[in-house]
């Protein structure tokens, strides 16, 4: 399944943040450049301006990347999601969250806050094959 897999990225950059360090740091990291994400300004609650970023991967691009993001993460983290595909999936999409601050200072950690989503989908026909379907994707990287 590895061959239909498609990515989705999406980030919110605050007005107190360097987008060109953020697209370094997906460029050095995650070989993702600029032109790969679309732009969005939009304004806060308290008319401060924020920048949504969104990536869609799709195809050759999307297996390399995962094949590049798998690589970064550990055994240990590799293993942590492998337990939580069920509760990270719904609708053959598996959800994670990168922490921001992390890829910055170049590491690949998992966040809840302020943090980069990532969106990993593939077709699944049958939702009881969701764990395997998965578990080979991220069995990629080894």
């Amino acid at each position: 399944m590895i061959d239909k897999i498609e990515v989705s990225i999406d980030v919110i950059i605050h007005a107190t943040e360097d987008i060109s360090r953020i697209f370094q740091s997906f460029e050095e990291i995650l070989d993702l450049k600029k032109d790969d994400f679309t732009i969005h300004e939009t304004t806060g609650h308290f008319d401060n301006p924020i920048i949504m970023l969104n990536a869609e991967i799709v195809k050759k691009e999307a297996q390399n990347f995962m094949k590049k993001l798998l690589g970064f993460l550990s055994i240990e983290q590799i293993n942590e999601l492998i337990e939580e595909i069920e509760e990270r999936t719904i609708d053959s999409r598996f959800h994670m969250r990168l922490d921001k601050q992390e890829l910055m200072k170049g590491n690949l950690a998992f966040g809840e806050k302020e943090s980069i989503k990532i969106k990993i989908h593939t077709p699944i026909y049958n939702k009881k094959n969701t764990v395997k379907t998965f578990t080979e994707i991220f069995q990629i990287a080894n």
